[in-house]
């Protein structure tokens, strides 16, 4: 696989990196698509990129380098998240499965109480909804204007989650979404 994950020292050595790359970007689904450097600044120093809780890397394409960051969020939850962002030039080349699949196979092998991995994004981001469904992720939940929006109105937040036990084998495991019958 192309990609790999390297991680990043948020107070010392990746610090001014880690900004640059935050700043210089726009994140259009994220819900501050563009941070500043007084945010980022101050997620650094509360431990949002490294903690107890949260894990961050760089990720490394060995052909292209650099090519984006992802955290692993919720670290004493027993169903950790994570962010995922690339840099603007390597949107759109179809690296997000196997970034997806690099990241879902650190957080399995890494973290054997973790049975469940999940992630969300808005309605309208796409690409990275078919990015979870080609990666073996089910969606889950479609929460109704469940995300806010700068600027505008709020789109509907949805969940995908893939179980260890659907990693492990390959084979996706689903549920019937309308359960219930008058």
């Amino acid at each position: 696989m192309p990609i790999n994950l390297v991680r990043l020292e948020p107070r010392d050595d990746d610090h001014e990196a880690l900004v640059d790359f935050m700043t210089r970007n726009e994140f259009p689904f994220h819900s501050t698509p563009r941070p500043t450097r007084q945010a980022i600044e101050a997620a650094i120093a509360g431990g949002a990129y490294r903690d107890e809780d949260n894990d961050s890397f760089w990720i490394e394409h060995t052909e292209h380098g650099r090519i984006g960051f992802a955290r692993v969020e919720d670290l004493q939850d027993p169903t950790p998240m994570f962010d995922l962002r690339l840099d603007g030039e390597f949107r759109g080349r179809g690296l997000g499965s196997d970034i997806l699949r690099v990241l879902t196979r650190h957080v399995f092998t890494t973290r054997p109480g973790t049975d469940r991995f999940e992630g969300q994004t808005r309605e309208d981001n796409i690409a990275m909804r078919k990015t979870f469904l080609r990666c073996g992720w089910v969606k889950e939940a479609h929460y109704r204007e469940g995300w806010p929006v700068e600027g505008g109105s709020a789109v509907a937040s949805v969940a995908y989650a893939i179980l260890r036990r659907d990693w492990e084998s390959g084979q996706t495991t689903t549920f019937v979404w309308e359960d219930l019958t008058d």
